[in-house]
């Protein structure tokens, strides 16, 4: 994937040639980092003056995107306390049934034992979709009939959970609109119900964002934020035409940094997080 910012030294060419600003304000713009995160980045770029020129441009505003992303993902470990329970949410579309059994598949890999939840009981073609993942990855999934509550069934997934001492429960929630106040109200009525068995839970929330969806990304954060406190971002498609630039906004923008990366439909195709690969990748 080319990455965004590389259009500029396509039009602007010539060694120690001035900086055409018209054509880096244009590339920023269009590079899904929305407009005050892009505007941010402009400004800081043209205080620099003279010291820029269209050859070392990109890695100026490479250095800028880098200000707002960690270094690493802050990975996950296993409690002595009890499962950790992380909640998948997102909008529809996003690949949270898919991240939820990459996610699932990363934490086997390691040797840790995980159950999976779906709670997205609005949707049968989703629980079969993540029953269809647990047979394939010899993962147990825990699910219910179409339309039956998800706050009770992600309770009973975490009971389950304690019951067989696994280190991780992952529960696929509902795909819902950030505009519905109705449906993320239901985010609020899971957690309360989680927190029946583990006050503490749930002890991560991954926002499933899709790099495709451009700067709306970064309304669909801030709504869910207030929501159900978000921990960090799964950023997905960037295998993709997603230009990765909603990362750097909705770091900046809300505090809530990326943790893991999908690059492929592959069960393997998930991994932690990594700024110096992820600029690479996205400028």
């Amino acid at each position: 994937m080319a990455g965004w910012l590389k259009g500029i030294l396509g039009r602007i060419t010539g060694a120690h040639e001035s900086v055409d600003w018209e054509e880096v304000e244009a590339a920023l713009w269009q590079s899904d980092l929305g407009a005050p995160t892009a505007t941010a980045i402009l400004e800081s770029l043209r205080a620099k003056g003279l010291a820029l020129h269209s050859e070392n441009v990109l890695q100026a505003a490479r250095e800028e995107a880098a200000k707002y992303l960690p270094e690493k993902g802050t990975d996950l470990s296993p409690s002595p306390n009890g499962p950790v329970v992380i909640l998948m949410v997102g909008v529809n579309g996003t690949g949270k049934t898919t991240s939820s059994a990459k996610l699932a598949t990363l934490l086997k890999s390691r040797g840790q034992s995980v159950l999976l939840c779906a709670a997205d009981t609005f949707r049968a073609a989703a629980v079969e979709q993540l029953k269809s993942w647990g047979d394939r990855l010899g993962i147990e999934v825990v699910s219910s009939e179409y339309g039956a509550d998800p706050a009770a069934l992600c309770h009973d997934a975490l009971a389950k959970a304690k019951r067989l001492k696994s280190d991780f429960l992952i529960c696929d929630t509902a795909g819902r609109l950030h505009t519905k106040s109705n449906l993320m109200q239901e985010l609020a009525k899971v957690k309360r119900s989680l927190g029946k068995i583990d006050p503490s839970a749930p002890h991560e929330v991954f926002l499933v964002a899709d790099t495709t969806t451009g700067s709306n990304a970064v309304v669909q954060a801030k709504e869910f934020h207030a929501a159900t406190p978000l921990t960090g971002v799964i950023l997905t498609k960037l295998d993709g035409s997603g230009k990765g630039g909603v990362a750097v906004a909705i770091s900046r923008e809300t505090g809530i940094a990326p943790r893991f990366v999908g690059t492929g439909e592959q069960a393997g195709d998930l991994a932690l997080f990594d700024r110096a690969s992820f600029l690479e990748r996205m400028l």
